[in-house]
């Protein structure tokens, strides 16, 4: 469903279905965020010697926000040219704001993590999405056939080089922690040093395919709809194909990335059919395994065919009203999002008489969860659903912004 009126006369509108799924993913990922700073768990949802059902789906169903966030990154940025930027406005676009969103990770959003200067020397998910954008800015320019073919090769392929480590390339082993295998980089060792938990690849296959994947939707409401449907039925059945047969496309059992828990490798047939379950689906994401971004971007695209025929007029498109809110503003929600569940976890501490001081000097990303601090998954859920609600108003208030000016510096935040 394209939004009318979106444009100049004679472009393409925006598709509301692209940013309705943008807005669910963002809204499902602050769940994860939450239980970041609210869990009292010693032990991460993905270990299968420790987790139950409840932890790992609350977990699980998060997998989805990062490979739909950067796949629609890339779509959006395809769109964008549809509704009348040139190539080199895009090229631009994508490298000024890439880097402004590198610039973003190691500032603003690192002391929304910590709060706590200096800020923490780390590489999450906006890091990664920046650089991505940067290498797009250069990739664009190629033909759509041939990004179209570097994305889906660098997703499918890179798991060919998960038994390289950084150790084995000596001095340049840094330069494989930023592209493909997760760890600490030593600046001055052994305590001063920059950790990256999102190398870039495949993340930047991920945003080329989405590229890509734009095309698709020029096409006509009912054959896009058929497409993109299609895709992801076939990219869930290749996941359950490969997973089921063990063939491919998952680290190897006991891999450890960064210090995080070791890959599951193979599944197996667990104790108990939850176990079994678990097993099936705990599938590498540090970095994205070809396995994890089939199970998670073949049902985010069959989503967005089933949105695609959603109306978002009268009382039965209040939900979709309401995610919308949030897919037209995903920057200024992630920053906001960050420093409200930060600022709620230290409230709460201070109510339940919990250790707070840990929350202001670096919070989970650098200090070790202390005794007596935590709440379990219903407590949780409160906050974030509390969370979600207090955050709608001020993303409603910046989309109308957005849209009755148009800025230059709007479309960067």
């Amino acid at each position: 469903m394209f939004e009318q009126g979106a444009g100049p006369p004679g472009k393409m509108g925006r598709l509301v279905s692209v940013d309705v799924l943008r807005g669910i993913v963002m809204v499902i990922m602050a769940l994860d965020h939450t239980r970041d700073f609210f869990t009292g768990l010693r032990f991460p949802p993905e270990d299968i010697t420790q987790t139950y059902g409840a932890l790992f789906f609350t977990r699980w169903i998060t997998h989805f926000c990062a490979p739909a966030f950067f796949f629609l990154a890339g779509t959006g940025a395809f769109l964008s040219a549809a509704r009348g930027k040139t190539l080199p406005e895009v090229s631009r676009f994508l490298w000024t704001r890439g880097l402004w969103l590198v610039f973003l990770e190691l500032t603003v959003i690192a002391f929304a993590w910590t709060f706590f200067l200096p800020f923490g020397p780390f590489g999450l998910v906006i890091w990664a999405l920046g650089w991505s954008m940067v290498a797009m800015s250069l990739i664009v320019r190629l033909p759509l056939r041939w990004i179209a073919a570097f994305g889906m090769a660098m997703i499918a392929l890179h798991n060919l080089a998960d038994r390289i480590s950084p150790a084995q390339l000596g001095k340049i082993g840094w330069l494989w922690m930023v592209l493909h295998v997760p760890g600490f980089i030593p600046i001055q060792p052994p305590r001063i040093g920059f950790f990256v938990l999102y190398p870039l690849i495949p993340w930047v296959g991920v945003m080329a395919v989405g590229y890509a994947f734009g095309a698709i939707l020029l096409c006509e409401p009912q054959r896009r709809r058929r497409v993109t449907f299609a895709i992801g039925g076939l990219a869930t059945l290749a996941f359950v194909l490969l997973r089921a047969t063990n063939l491919y496309g998952n680290a190897p059992a006991g891999l450890s990335f960064g210090n995080l828990v070791p890959s599951g490798g193979d599944w197996h047939v667990q104790k108990s059919a939850t176990l079994t379950l678990i097993a099936f689906l705990n599938v590498e994401k540090y970095p994205p395994s070809l396995q994890f971004l089939l199970m998670t971007l073949g049902p985010a695209l069959m989503a967005l065919a089933l949105l695609d025929r959603l109306r978002l007029d009268g009382p039965a498109g209040a939900l979709g009203r309401f995610f919308l809110v949030f897919g037209r503003v995903p920057m200024f929600y992630y920053v906001l999002h960050l420093y409200l569940i930060h600022a709620l976890a230290v409230v709460a501490a201070l109510l339940f008489h919990q250790p707070a001081k840990w929350l202001v000097g670096g919070a989970f990303i650098l200090q070790p969860l202390p005794d007596g601090y935590g709440h379990g998954l219903p407590f949780i859920y409160l906050v974030w659903m509390t969370a979600i609600l207090l955050l709608y108003f001020p993303c409603r208030w910046y989309m109308a912004v957005k849209e009755r000016r148009k800025d230059w510096w709007l479309s960067y935040l």
